[in-house]
């Protein structure tokens, strides 16, 4: 018998578009081919074909019930199973799955955050196929990728809006390629590659933690004596029991068709990350979700906890998802490929000047997308981008840039860089560009790579907001564009548009040093917002220059962005309370008696010899400090809280939580941290720090 090879099983659980191929007659699979290009709709029979086919694939493999899957707006994933069994004849059971089924469920509205979209008593919700997402097979249940509408067509869900906004950037950017005398572009692809970073840690430890449990980040806890400076934990060999969980993740992932490509330590102690290879944004969202929930899954499974908080650690590098973003038409040409001559390659230069108006002009929307209220523990700190959005092009595409703002006629770079030279090598790739770790969003040779996307935020909105600011930047371009006839005349003009937009928006780049105070105190005399709080970013959603954004390119309409406002407030507030009420029972119920044993402790030492010790007396009082700095933080913490409710409104709240509640937080955290160093181990109830990361080594 043939040795199996590793990747026989690759996508056995995905209905993809070549098991399609292979199931359905072929009228059926091309009229679901032309509906996923939105050139034609999907009816009833076609519907009911593949609902057969996709049900007599999955029961074959062993599925008994099917899901919606969605993405309500909580930002995780929805699902309700319904069996395929319904009763036949003489009461004997048989399977069914009709095309109403495949394309339209019902969830109950009201039950997620709608933002007032859904009264109590509107419970009605409806989730509708979306066929450009393929199928799949979890255990015995066969997962549909869908959206989720109110009863009166209000999006309910982050996929509709994604969907939405690819189609606007598609349109615009097919505008432009066809401008430019390709014609025969019909479609162009936000395509997608999201880097998932993560810890993990000793399942029993985790447990033993109850902030980690209740928040997902340690509420306390010391730097221990080594730090990850000197750990060589970042591209060092990974620990076998890290290795056969990944080893695991890899295998159910190929399982499902996602392209699990890199995986590898990250820079901080017990910090790992995962790469799929790019995909359309819409999939490649989806795949995302999948492999955060495989993450944990198999994480449990191997006695071991993952931590998709940005900030699971103080003192320590935090977790993102870096999102890798390009334009590909429908014949695969990468509209971010400069080519071996950038300067000369006018549609390419087009393109980046449109992503430059687009991020200068909307970077509060970035900042929000991209974020929570645990990336703000983050931003800034620790290796990852400031809070600052600004773009990196390269040196060699910034000269480029610099000489068309300044109107030169010759806009070569006067120097090319040149790959290193390795002499049995004929051939070495070479980048237009360095990679500058600093930069939030950064141009890394053929895609623009936005680094501040917290670790476990679902992608949706980030790729929402940037398809539909660049959509409406291209759109205006090719509004003025679309009177040339010639193409001469089209370069020409485009050049003078790239022109225009760098002047008025070059502020935005950025090459050096994004960590240093000097950046933050230049960005400032730049005009460039420095938003170091989410909660201050929210708001942006409903600036007029947003809301007609969103409305001209019908992605969002003013209620559906009043709701989610609604929504990501809401979700601060309770997340900063649900941090506030765990610290103050863990102090209460364990830090402090840990400390009172440890005064008991010397107590009775100095006691028992008799006679004063300058040692115990020393000690004794540190720790009596300890204990009334505690108490007092302790009691001003929980004062505070109490006074909150003075503050009906929810946004007022949110930042009462933000500008005195969360320092208020930190203060206590700092006597915690300074009790776990004077506490001996036998007393204190927590495993610290140093217990954790060496627990995974």
């Amino acid at each position: 018998m043939a040795e199996k090879h590793p990747f026989d099983d690759f996508g056995i659980n995905l209905f993809s578009e070549c098991v399609m191929k292979e199931c359905l007659p072929h009228p059926i699979y091309k009229k679901w081919k032309t509906a996923t290009r939105k050139e034609d709709a999907l009816d009833r029979p076609t519907a009911d074909a593949i609902a057969h086919a996709m049900k007599t694939w999955a029961m074959d493999k062993g599925a008994t019930h099917f899901t919606h899957w969605f993405q309500p707006l909580t930002g995780s994933t929805a699902e309700k199973h319904d069996s395929f069994i319904e009763p036949g004849d003489h009461d004997q059971p048989i399977s069914r799955f009709s095309g109403k089924s495949l394309i339209k469920g019902e969830g109950d509205a009201s039950s997620f955050p709608s933002g007032g979209l859904r009264a109590t008593f509107e419970a009605r919700g409806y989730t509708y196929w979306d066929c450009t997402s393929p199928a799949f097979l979890r255990d015995n249940v066969l997962c549909i990728p869908t959206i989720f509408v109110s009863y009166n067509g209000e999006t309910l869900d982050k996929k509709a809006p994604l969907l939405k906004s690819a189609e606007a950037i598609s349109k615009q950017a097919t505008r432009i390629v066809n401008l430019f005398k390709d014609k025969d572009i019909k479609h162009v692809n936000a395509m997608v590659g999201l880097e998932q970073e993560y810890f993990l840690i000793d399942k029993r430890m985790y447990l033993e933690r109850k902030d980690l449990v209740h928040t997902g980040r340690t509420l306390f806890g010391s730097m221990p004596p080594k730090s990850m400076d000197i750990r060589g934990h970042y591209f060092g060999s990974i620990p076998s029991r890290v290795q056969a969980f990944m080893t695991e993740v890899d295998e159910e992932l190929w399982k499902l068709g996602i392209y699990a490509k890199t995986e590898h330590n990250e820079v901080a102690p017990c910090q790992f990350e995962i790469a799929p290879l790019f995909i359309d944004a819409n999939v490649a969202v989806d795949q995302n979700l999948i492999i955060m929930d495989v993450l944990k899954k198999k994480a449990d499974k191997h006695g071991m906890a993952c931590l998709l908080h940005e900030k699971p650690f103080q003192g320590v590098n935090g977790s993102g998802k870096h999102n890798n973003w390009s334009l590909v038409t429908d014949d695969g040409q990468n509209l971010l490929e400069p080519g071996d001559r950038p300067h000369e390659n006018i549609r390419f230069l087009l393109f980046v000047c449109a992503i430059i108006e687009a991020v200068d002009t909307y970077p509060e929307l970035l900042r929000m997308a991209a974020s929570c209220y645990g990336n703000d523990y983050r931003l800034g700190a620790d290796e990852a981008p400031p809070a600052v959005v600004s773009i990196c092009m390269g040196d060699e595409l910034e000269i480029i840039l610099e000489k068309l703002r300044n109107g030169e006629h010759e806009i070569k770079p006067d120097v090319e860089t040149q790959p290193y030279a390795i002499a049995n090598l004929s051939y070495v790739p070479k980048d237009t560009s360095d990679r500058n770790r600093t930069s939030p969003f950064a141009f890394t040779g053929n895609k623009f790579e936005f680094r501040m996307v917290g670790s476990s935020r679902s992608a949706s909105t980030t790729n929402i907001i940037l398809n539909s600011i660049v959509a409406d930047s291209l759109r205006s371009i090719a509004d003025t564009l679309q009177q040339y006839k010639y193409i001469d005349d089209i370069h020409k003009k485009s050049l003078d548009i790239c022109r225009d937009i760098l002047r008025k928006h070059s502020r935005i780049l950025f090459s050096k040093d994004g960590y240093s105070e000097e950046w933050l105190q230049e960005a400032q005399e730049r005009g460039l917002p420095n938003i170091k709080h989410y909660v201050d970013s929210i708001y942006s959603m409903l600036d007029d220059k947003a809301v007609e954004m969103f409305e001209r390119n019908k992605v969002y309409d003013r209620l559906e962005l009043e709701a989610r406002v609604d929504i990501l407030t809401e979700e601060y507030r309770k997340s900063v309370k649900a941090e506030v009420l765990t610290l103050l029972d863990i102090s209460k119920k364990d830090i402090l008696p840990a400390l009172v044993r440890e005064i008991k402790f010397y107590t009775d030492a100095q006691n028992s010899l008799g006679t004063e010790n300058s040692y115990y007396q020393r000690k004794i009082k540190h720790l009596c400090d300890l204990l009334a700095t505690f108490d007092e933080r302790y009691h001003d913490l929980k004062k505070h809280m109490i006074e909150r409710q003075q503050y009906p409104d929810n946004m007022e709240k949110a930042q009462y939580l933000n500008q005195v509640i969360v320092p208020k937080m930190e203060e206590l955290r700092a006597v915690i941290d300074a009790i776990e160093e004077a506490v001996s181990s036998d007393n204190y109830p927590f495993p610290t720090y140093d217990d954790m990361f060496i627990s995974m080594q």
